[in-house]
C-alpha cells in the first residue's frame, strides 16, 4: 500500500510543464477536479494572475528612478503618503496590503512623484516580507538620489494572519526604514511621522 506521502509527491517537473499545468496538478491534490465547469479555465486566469503579481521581478529600480532625476534647489521635505501596496508573502503566497509613506530631504537632486509609487509597486509585486519590502524602497531612493534623508512607513494586514494561524481579523505590522537625516535627527523623524499621521475626523 502506497504511503500518504508518496500520493502527494509530485513528479520530477518535465521540461514542456507549463505554469497552468502546474496549477492543474495543484488543483487535482487539493482533492478537487479541474475539468469542472468553475475551474477548467482556472489554471490559466490564475497564471496570468501570478505572473501580474510577480512582475516586479522583470523590472530594473535604477531604470525607473533615473528616468526621472531633475535639479532643484529644494531642501526640505517630500512626501508621497497613502500609497496603495499589494503583494505576497513568501511564507504562505497569501496576500499582504496596505499603504506606505514615502519621504525624503533632496540634497539638489529631485524625482518625479510618479515614480515613488512605480518603486513601491516594482518591490512589491515580488515574494516578499514586509521588513524587506520596506528596507528595498528606502536604500534604493537613499543609494539613486544620494538625499539628506529617507524614510519609509509601510503599514499592512496580512491574511496568513487574518485566514489561518492566529486568526486575528484587525492586526496591522507597521514596519520602518529610517536613513541620513530621518534616523540621526529625532526632529525630521517626529515630523515625518506626525505628517503621516490620519487626519483626525471632526
Amino acid at each position: 500500500m502506497k504511503s500518504r506521502r508518496s500520493e502527494l509527491e509530485l513528479p520530477v517537473r518535465r521540461e514542456e510543464e507549463s505554469m497552468a499545468d502546474l496549477i492543474r496538478r495543484l488543483l487535482v491534490l487539493l482533492g478537487e477536479d479541474p475539468g469542472r465547469e468553475g475551474l477548467r479555465r482556472t489554471p490559466q486566469r490564475m497564471e496570468r494572475a501570478l505572473r501580474f503579481l510577480t512582475a516586479g521581478y522583470q523590472q530594473d529600480p535604477e531604470k525607473v528612478i533615473n528616468a526621472a532625476y531633475y535639479a532643484v534647489p529644494y531642501d526640505e521635505m517630500v512626501i508621497v503618503k497613502d500609497i496603495e501596496v499589494f503583494s505576497l508573502c513568501e511564507h504562505h503566497l497569501l496576500p499582504f496590503f496596505g499603504k506606505c509613506h514615502i519621504a525624503y530631504i533632496p540634497n539638489q537632486k529631485v524625482v518625479g512623484l510618479s515614480k515613488l509609487p512605480r518603486l513601491v509597486n516594482l518591490y512589491a509585486r515580488r515574494l516578499q516580507i514586509q521588513e524587506r519590502l520596506t528596507n528595498q524602497i528606502a536604500r534604493t531612493l537613499w543609494e539613486k538620489l544620494e538625499p539628506q534623508g529617507v524614510g519609509v512607513i509601510v503599514e499592512a494586514r496580512h491574511l496568513c494572519m487574518v485566514m489561518r494561524g492566529v486568526e486575528k481579523q484587525h492586526s496591522v505590522a507597521v514596519t520602518s526604514a529610517m536613513l541620513g537625516c530621518f534616523r540621526d535627527d529625532p526632529e525630521t523623524r517626529q515630523e515625518f511621522l506626525a505628517l503621516v499621521q490620519p487626519e483626525r475626523k471632526p
